[in-house]
């Protein structure tokens, strides 16, 4: 597909949420064009988004080039992938175990990162009563989460969780690691220092800076 007939990709998203942006990212990464739709949480649980998406949540995309419309993060990630990194620029060749080892730490960032910051955001700043237990726990897991990543680049010697290459999962990671420093403001990265580096070497990089000075803004408009 020549990127010049391409038509803009729908992206629906909210300003706070860490989850569309992370989609942003890789639309950015991938150069493709698109529109982002952003909306209010109450517009998430009634038509005509609930039939987009009936876990009434962000992301969700609309294809209108392949009329393809899709939910979930994850399952967003890898269909653009799938459908339009066709140098592998972001991956590995499909049915190679590094193919397969990019899609354990996606895994990892949906099951293991994603719920337990936010579970960390939602007890220290949104629920209705103080649980000192709860943010303790989940305080707890967002340093066993960045400890895990750090171990596993420590003990592979390499500059991205897959080889010294930056996929879709290395990718998916940074828009919750992110909000660290404003969910756990007593954890010190350089006390990780494998992490520390991975995730500046991301950052760094010219679309995802686009996309957080982009998500920042419009938090604060």
């Amino acid at each position: 597909m020549v990127l010049s007939k391409i038509n803009p990709i729908i992206l629906y998203s909210h300003a706070s949420g860490p989850n569309p942006w992370k989609i942003s990212i890789l639309l950015e990464e991938l150069g493709l064009p698109y529109e982002t739709r952003f909306k209010e949480f109450p517009e998430l649980k009634v038509e005509p988004y609930i039939t987009l998406n009936p876990n009434g949540r962000v992301p969700a995309i609309e294809d209108r080039n392949t009329g393809v419309s899709l939910a979930e993060s994850a399952a967003i990630i890898q269909y653009l992938i799938d459908t339009y990194d066709t140098e592998g620029r972001f991956t590995y060749q499909k049915n190679s175990e590094a193919y397969y080892k990019t899609l354990q730490w996606l895994a990892f960032q949906v099951s293991g990162q994603g719920p337990y910051f936010g579970q960390k955001a939602w007890f220290s700043n949104y629920h209705s009563e103080k649980l000192p237990s709860a943010e303790k726990r989940y305080g707890d897991e967002i340093r066993r989460v960045v400890g895990v990543i750090d171990a596993h680049l420590k003990k592979q010697h390499t500059d991205y969780l897959v080889g010294n290459k930056v996929t879709f999962a290395d990718l998916s990671f940074i828009t919750w690691t992110a909000l660290t420093g404003w969910l756990t403001p007593d954890l010190n990265l350089k006390e990780f220092p494998a992490f520390e580096a991975w995730n500046q070497r991301l950052v760094e990089r010219p679309a995802v800076k686009k996309v957080l000075e982009e998500k920042a803004k419009k938090m604060a408009s």
